[in-house]
Parts: C-alpha cells; sequence; structure tokens
C-alpha cells in the first residue's frame, strides 16, 4: 500500500513539475496570459484521464474529445496538447533522465477538419456602424463614440484597445511586441486622431489611458462588452452583431473593399498567416442574398 501511495505522490509532483516547465516554457515564446491558460487547462484535462504521454494515450485523447465537443473545442484542446508534448520534448533534450517524455518521439496530433460556413455573418455591417456612430453622437456620448470608433477605424483588438494612450493618438499608431518579440504597428487615421484630441482636450485629458473606469483604470473588456449590448438594443442595431470583434471585422471589410490588398490587410490584423486573413474575401449570407438578386435576371 505505501509503495502505491509513493508511487501516486511521485506522479502528482512530476506532473507539477511539468505543469511549471510548460508554463515557463510558453512565457518565453511570448504567449499570451489567455493562451497560456487555455493550454494549461488542455494538460490538465488530459492528465485527468491519462496518465503518461504516448502516442497511444494521444491518440485516445482525441477520439475521446470528438466524442463530447463540437470541433472548435477538440481543436483548441489538440492545440494546446501538441504545445505540451513539445515542451516535454524540449525538456526531455536538457535532462536524459527525463521519464515522462524520453519514450515519445516527435508527434503532432492533427486538428480536426469541419465544414465551414462559405458566409462571415454576425458583423455589424456597414449601415448599422454609421447608425451606431451617428446615435452616439447625436446624443453626446462621446466615451462610446470613440470606443466604437478606435475598434473599428484601427483594426485592434480589445486587448489593444485598451491600451491606446494619448500619446498614442498624438503619433498616430501605437507599436505593440507581438508573439515571438514582433512588433505590431497599430495606425489611427488623420481624422481620428483630430477628433479625439479635441475630445480629449475638452475634457482636461492630457495623458494616460484614453478609456478607463471613474478610477482611472483601464475599463474592462466584459464592461465594453456589456455597454455596446446596451447600446445597440437602445439604438435599434441587431445585439448579435455588436461585440468588440465585430468592429475589427468590419475594418477588415471596408479595408478590402476601398483597398483590395490582402497581404497588407494580414499585417495590419497581426495576422501570422494569411489564410487567416482570407476569411474577410468572404460576403455575409444577407450580401450573398443582394448579389444574387440583382445579378441573376435571368
Amino acid at each position: 500500500m505505501d509503495s502505491i501511495e509513493g508511487q501516486m505522490m511521485n506522479n502528482t509532483c512530476e506532473f507539477q513539475a511539468n505543469l511549471e516547465y510548460f508554463r515557463d516554457f510558453l512565457q518565453k515564446r511570448g504567449s499570451a496570459e489567455n493562451t497560456i491558460d487555455s493550454y494549461l487547462t488542455s494538460v490538465r484535462h488530459y492528465h485527468s484521464l491519462y496518465q503518461d504521454v504516448t502516442v497511444e494515450y494521444l491518440q485516445a485523447y482525441k477520439v475521446w474529445l470528438m466524442e463530447h465537443y463540437k470541433p472548435n473545442t477538440v481543436n483548441t484542446r489538440i492545440y494546446g496538447i501538441n504545445q505540451y508534448v513539445i515542451a516535454l520534448q524540449d525538456a526531455a533534450g536538457k535532462d536524459s533522465e527525463s521519464s515522462s517524455i524520453s519514450l515519445l518521439s516527435p508527434y503532432k496530433l492533427p486538428a480536426v477538419k469541419h465544414q465551414q460556413k462559405p458566409f462571415l455573418d454576425n458583423i455589424i455591417s456597414k449601415r448599422d456602424y454609421e447608425r451606431l456612430k451617428r446615435c452616439l453622437k447625436r446624443d453626446g456620448n462621446m466615451f462610446w463614440y470613440f470606443v466604437v470608433r478606435f475598434l473599428c477605424s484601427s483594426g485592434a483588438r480589445i486587448s489593444e484597445l485598451l491600451q491606446i494612450k494619448v500619446e498614442h493618438v498624438r503619433m498616430g499608431y501605437m507599436d505593440l511586441c507581438s508573439k515571438g518579440g514582433k512588433i505590431r504597428r497599430i495606425y489611427f487615421p488623420e481624422s481620428l486622431c483630430t477628433e479625439g484630441l479635441q475630445w480629449l482636450e475638452s475634457n482636461g485629458v492630457s495623458s494616460g489611458f484614453l478609456f478607463t473606469n471613474r478610477s482611472g483604470q483601464p475599463i474592462s473588456p466584459r464592461g465594453i462588452s456589456l455597454q455596446l449590448k446596451a447600446l445597440a438594443r437602445r439604438y435599434g442595431v441587431p445585439e448579435n452583431t455588436v461585440y468588440p470583434h465585430s468592429f475589427r471585422h468590419r475594418f477588415a471589410k471596408n479595408f478590402l473593399n476601398r483597398f483590395n490588398d490582402i497581404a497588407l490587410l494580414a499585417d495590419l490584423m497581426g495576422h501570422e498567416s494569411i489564410e487567416t486573413t482570407r476569411i474577410y474575401l468572404k460576403r455575409s449570407s444577407d450580401e450573398q442574398r443582394l448579389l444574387i438578386d440583382r445579378v441573376v435576371t435571368w
């Protein structure tokens, strides 16, 4: 009995050590905290089912996932586990006595393929975006007017929006360090900067973050999401199309309509692969419907 308990304790200690090594591995690679948390969740879930990391167990885990989750969730778990395997192989290369991965040759679980819709939906339309801007400005709700403007005019993610400072608006751009130490520059149009600086000056703001709460701290992503939904209801804009990332999508669609350079758009969006950007070449189902009605007259 003592030997069994001792083995269980050793396995637990080894798992915790691997988990800490994995976290450190991801941090050194510049992974975002949300990504790290997601990958660690995948690893904990895997080890709740399987003690060891072997090809057979990895394949069995994929089958288990496919039986219990939708493809997107399955792939999220697979991405995390694949990175875990890479980290363990890295650890094994540094420590020849490492037992958890030494017998596992380089292996990568393939992602699950699933049918994608041939259209891109749940994105705020150009008309609704203009309506939302107009209503916010008419009602003097300039804080949320500029939240919407900066999201849609720069293609910024919500996490990036919250990092914008007055100093960035003066410069017309903001540089961010992304994965792998790459610098991504987010540009702000001149007309937006001019209008934004006038608003800031009228409120006596000369430095610091743009979008803060009453305590002067950056407003939370959840707070922004909830308020955008409330504004959508107030102004009669479809609620399912009004969320922070929807404005990033609208930026991409508007950009390609005005300047059809997908490689440049991929750089502006911070996409590592141009294939990610190609989704914006798709039309929404409503756009497809209108196009068919206009074109097909035979």
